[in-house]
Order: structure tokens, then sequence, then C-alpha cells
């Protein structure tokens, strides 16, 4: 789609910098600067994306020239409106002049997409939304931090109720000194810290919680140094508290005083009745790893590591979505109804930071003028908090189970020792680990148990919870199960899996194995016969799977899986019985990558699950996964799990380091490169054994 640009500084520089990757294509660019106009058209059409000043207002003048590939620079933006075609207006012009272009371009039946903010004026900002909605065009407003991945993995963070609910965030829009930062500093001075910062955090918050509904407190403080001779024209340092329809109450500093490399920049903490959440930074396009913190009951806070590869949005990415928008016959805008909410935010702490009689000011949908909390929905779009509910995790998506990419190992053993795993289980939930793998082997269910039911652990439906019956239950595994499902407190497994293929004679329920004496379980879990041996029993594991399906059929279980299965096993299982598991769970690692096996599953939707990812010994050594560790800039550990996840299988690592832990996580953020999949691929080893 051909779009037109109005402004021609830097805030359009960092726009067109995405244009090359972008099915926006720039027709003509306007400025009151014609030199600057025609330099900035130069440049597209060169494919330059350097920088230069600030984006001036409406302007007089005509067209300049420019050959086939260059767009049309334009000083006067009715001229360019009646010469050029495109559908899409981009509007990055000065604060002041948003609005006053905005409507110019809607008058002339344009779709428009305005950086932020939308006006100066509730009423104004309002008034551009009923004339989009009038002319049946498309209004989009900047910032679109609120679609971007960290802002959308903390909503799902704050959505699965880990925080149980939220009464009190702190927001932190630290502008800094514009003078010594931007080279044409004069929009920011005009108006202030509010309109240029504070939408930032307040957009995400209108996000994730709804409308405001009013603002209990404010002030504002002209701190600025008298060394400066260019002085804002708005209050510098502003400080409010600010009531949510349906939400917390915010604390909120905005700030042109305070210095943006300062510890705080565009940061919100979350404060929850069972735990807290921090997001470093509410303007920021990339996920980086340490975005997110998560502190949950009693325990200190860590990252929570957005657990994709690293994507960095566009500027363009709102343009985009406008024209998107626009091809399938909408006429999006959802954006602009949260900037003019925003918008009429600030103007209500505006009024009340310089007008004694302000406390209390009530936000109405277009401005500080009162406005029921009904009202304030319709025009935001709101969503009772939490926002957005966590992913799915366990429903069918396609063919097979949607299931996060990394998992957490909740095996007691490590190597041939217990160890106990609950407080790196902790540790694991509040990182954003969604997926559990337990057993009644492990001993350890109750506890676990104990851990789901605390305050600071997410809901239930937030979290896959796989289980697995022990060898001793292959005829008992209703009893098994149910014993199972009673010691997590939970009512089904999201998939209920054989530990193993192979029967051992029953000895007795395995409830709460990790609290009896060693010698105990050992004679419990591994049953000898008279000779010292290893016994087995006499059972069918046709007749085991069919069995463990029919707790399917009575709603013990969503799904059912098999472990440490080889494919020659697997295959004549479902031959014989027709049943295809959901999921398999199998040792995968280089050097047993399971090859054969993971592409039979995948082509029949199965998942399968990569337990011991990490415990090969010589593996994290090797000198092949130690170089490819150095060139992607991870650990040899992220570089085992992110080959799993790039293969589609889900890695299950376990570890009780904490920093171990975000760190496999965190895996899922690595990127390799077909190339260092194929060298790590190459180590595989037929005759690998323990």
């Amino acid at each position: 789609m051909d779009c037109l640009f109005v402004g021609a500084g830097a805030v359009a520089r960092q726009y067109a910098a995405g244009l090359d990757a972008s099915p926006l294509s720039l027709a003509a660019v306007c400025d009151l600067d014609r030199e600057r106009a025609e330099s900035f058209a130069a440049d597209v059409g060169d494919g330059a994306d350097g920088a230069d000043g600030d984006a001036d207002g409406d302007a007089d003048g005509d067209a300049g020239g420019g050959d086939a590939d260059t767009p049309a620079a334009y000083a006067d933006l009715d001229a360019m409106l009646v010469a050029e075609s495109a559908p899409l207006v981009v509007n990055l012009t000065s604060h002041a002049a948003h609005a006053a272009v905005t409507r110019t371009c809607l008058e002339a039946d344009r779709h428009v997409f305005s950086e932020k903010p939308l006006a100066l004026d509730p009423s104004e900002a309002g008034d551009l939304l009923t004339l989009a909605s009038d002319r049946d065009l498309a209004l989009g407003c900047a910032p679109i931090a609120p679609d971007c991945d960290p802002q959308r993995h903390a909503r799902t963070l704050l959505s699965d109720g880990r925080l149980g609910d939220v009464g009190l965030v702190y927001a932190t829009a630290h502008v800094g000194r514009v003078t010594e930062w931007h080279d044409r500093p004069d929009s920011f001075l005009s108006v202030g810290p509010l309109y240029d910062g504070a939408v930032y955090p307040l957009s995400v918050l209108v996000d994730w919680f709804g409308p405001v509904a009013r603002v209990r407190s404010a002030d504002a403080v002209d701190a600025w140094p008298e060394r400066e001779p260019r002085r804002p024209e708005a209050p510098a340092h502003v400080e409010a508290t600010v009531e949510f329809a349906d939400g917390p109450v915010v604390s909120l500093r905005a700030s042109l005083y305070a210095d943006h490399r300062s510890r705080e920049f565009y940061s919100l903490e979350c404060h929850g009745d069972d735990g807290t959440l921090y997001l470093a930074d509410a303007g920021a396009m990339a996920a980086d790893r340490d975005a997110v913190r998560v502190r949950g009951g009693d325990r200190d806070s860590v990252p929570a590591p957005h657990p994709r590869p690293r994507r960095e949005r566009s500027h363009l990415d709102g343009p985009e979505r406008v024209a998107r928008g626009i091809g399938r016959g909408d006429r999006p805008r959802a954006s602009a109804r949260r900037a003019a909410h925003v918008v009429a935010v600030c103007a209500a702490i505006e009024a009340a930071a310089t007008d004694p009689d302000g406390t209390g000011r009530a936000v109405g949908a277009r401005g500080g003028d009162g406005g029921d909390a009904g009202e304030l929905a319709a025009a935001v779009g709101a969503r009772s908090a939490p926002a957005v509910r966590p992913p799915a995790w366990g429903r069918d998506s396609g063919s097979a189970l949607r299931l996060p990419p990394v998992g957490f190992g909740c095996s007691r053993y490590q190597g041939d020792e217990y160890v106990d795993r609950i407080d790196s289980i902790a540790t694991a939930l509040d990182a954003g680990y969604r997926l559990l793998d337990s057993a009644e082997l492990y001993g350890n269910e109750s506890r676990i148990g104990d851990l789901l039911a605390s305050p600071g652990t997410p809901d239930r439906e937030g979290l896959f919870l796989l289980g697995k019956a022990w060898n001793t239950n292959h005829g008992r595994l209703r009893e098994a199960c149910e014993g199972s499902l009673s010691e997590l407190g939970i009512d089904s497994f999201d998939c209920y899996a054989l530990h193993w293929p192979d029967a051992w004679p029953y000895t007795e329920p395995l409830r709460g194995l990790a609290e009896r004496p060693v010698d105990e379980q050992e004679r419990l879990a591994f049953p000898e016969n008279d000779d010292g041996e290893r016994a087995t029993a006499d059972r069918d594991l046709a007749d085991t799977w069919r069995e463990l399906a029919s707790l399917r059929e009575e709603g013990l279980v969503r799904t059912i899986g098999i472990c440490n299965v080889d494919l020659d096993r697997l295959r004549g299982l479902v031959a014989e019985t027709g049943i295809e598991p959901a999921l398999v769970q199998v040792e995968r690692h280089p050097y047993t990558p399971r090859s054969e096996l993971v592409e039979w599953c995948h082509d029949r939707g199965i998942r399968v699950i990569a337990h011991s990812p990490l415990s090969a010994p010589g593996l994290l050594d090797d000198p092949v996964v130690t170089a490819v560790a150095e060139e992607s800039d991870a650990t040899p550990a992220g570089v085992v799990l992110a080959w799993n996840v790039a293969a589609g299988v889900v890695p299950i690592p376990a570890s009780n380091d904490p920093e171990h832990v975000v760190d496999n996580l965190a895996a899922a953020r690595i990127e390799l490169s077909p190339a260092q999949r194929r060298r790590l691929d190459g180590l595989a080893d037929p005759e690998f054994e323990r």
C-alpha cells in the first residue's frame, strides 16, 4: 500500500528505516522545510536511513522533483493531498501539530496513523475519532508498545493469576533533559513529560487494566538546571496518583529533569497481593532476556525471559497494522481510542497538578470533566483485569498439542542421588515455565501440590502438567492416577503417560515416596525377585495402553503419552491398539537425536519431549558444542536446548541453580543457523550409552 509521510525529521527517519522490508511504499513526503523534505525523499530513494532533526508541522509550498524511485517532496500538505492518491498518511509532525494534520488528512478522506500524542486536548482527540468514524476511515496512533514482545509477555504473566489482585503500580517516564540529547527540543519543552513520555507506561497500563477512572492527586515541580537557557513551558516534573476503573492505583512519575539514563527509564512495577512484576521499559520494542522480573509468594524475584527469539519491532509496525486492516475491509481505530483516553488522563493530571481544587478529578471518555466507568470502557474498549488469559497450553493447535518451547523437569534424581527440587520448581514458575514434568516415582507430588496452591503461583489453567505412572502400577493405572491427582491437588492431568513401557510387580501405592527412608523407596519402586534381580510382571503393554486411554474417556486425563520407548515398539503399539499418543518423551540430545522417532511422531502430530537433554557425559564440553556456543554468544547448555527447540522438541532440563533455571528457559531465545544445527546433528553416536 502506498503511503504519505508528513514530517521529515528524526522520527520520520526512524519510520523510514523499515521501508525496505515493509509492504508499505512511500509515495511522497511533506515538511515545512522544503530542503529537509527533499533530502529525506532522496535518502529514501537511495535506501538511506540517516537521522535528521525533529519533524515540523503543516506547511506551505509546492512539490519537489525526483526520479521514479524517489518519493515526491512537498512543503504544502494540501498540495500533497491533492496531487497524491496514496490512501494512508503517516503523521510524523511535532507534538502540537498532530491534531491539526490528522484532521486535515481525515477531511481529505485519507486513513491516518499518527505519532503520539493523538492530540493535546481531550475534546480534540475525541473529535478526531468521531470524524474518522463518520467518514469510515481508519485512525491509528502510537505508541505500539502494548503490542511489542516484552509488554505482551508481561501481560500474560500478569494474567495467569500469579500476582493475585494487583493493587498498586509504580510507573516511571524519565524523558530526560531533551536540550542535551535532542537537536530540536522545542516541541518537547512545549508539551512537557506527560504527553511525550508518560504516554508509554499509560498506554501499556490501559491495555492491561482498562480505563482510568480518576486522578486522586497530582503535583508539578519546575525543576530545571539554571545553566540551561531553554526552559520547559510545561512543568518539567509531574507526579500523580491515578486510579483505574477496574484495576490498580498507579503512582506515576514523568520527568524532563530526571535523566533518561538513570536506573528507571520507562519502567512499570506491579504489586499484587501475592507477588510483584517488574517491566524494565514500557516502551521497549524488543524483549531482552531480563526485560521482565517476577517475584511470587515470599521468594526473591527472578528474570522471566520471553521464551522466543528476540524480535525487534519496527516503527512502521503501527502503520502496517492499520494498512492490513484496511486491506481486509476493516477500519481499525482501537489504538486511537486508547490514545484518546491517554490524552484525557494526561490532561486530567496536568489540570490536577496546577489546580488546588483538582484533587479527585474524574477522567471522562473525552477529558477530565467526568464520565462514568461504562463510558470509559466504551471509549477504550476495555477488558476487566486481568486483561487477557494465559496461553491455553495443551489445547489442540492444528493436529498437535500446543506446548511451551521449554519445560521443567521435576525429577528428584540427579545421577544416583536424590535432590530436593521444590525450591527450583518455585523459581521455575516465577521465571515463566509453563510445563512441569512430574511423576509418582519422584515422590514429590504433594510438595508440588502445596506449591501450586500457594500464593504467587500461576493459575492451574496457565500450566501444562504432565504426570507419569510408574512401572509397578501398569495394572493399577486408575489408582496411580487418582493418587497423583490427589497429591497434586488437581482435577486432571493435561497429559498422563507411562513412565516406561515395561511392567513390574505391584508393590503398594507410591504416595509420598520421597518422605520414606531411601531403602524403602528402593524396595517399593524397584522390586526384586528372590535372586536379587529386577522383577518383571506378565502384563501386555497393549492392555495397559488401552486402560490408560480409558482414563482419558473418564476425564481424569486430557491426553495420554508414553516415555522411554523406541520407534519399533511405539509403531507396534499404535498398530495393535489403534490409539496414538499425544506425547512421547525420550532421552534426546545431539549424541542420541532419535531422528527417526521424532520424524515419525511429528508426521502424526505427536509432540516429543526430551528428558535428560543436558546430562550426557561429556556433552557440554564437546568441542563442537562449545564452538557453536561461542559463535552464538550462548552457553553450551543453551545451545543444546536451542537445538531441541529448533527441531520442534520440548526439552525439560532440571537444575537447582536459580541462574541455570532462568538460563535454560532463555535458551528458547537462541537462534541457531542451519549450518550450526547440522554440525550438532553430526555428533550423533549410534553407540552412545550411559
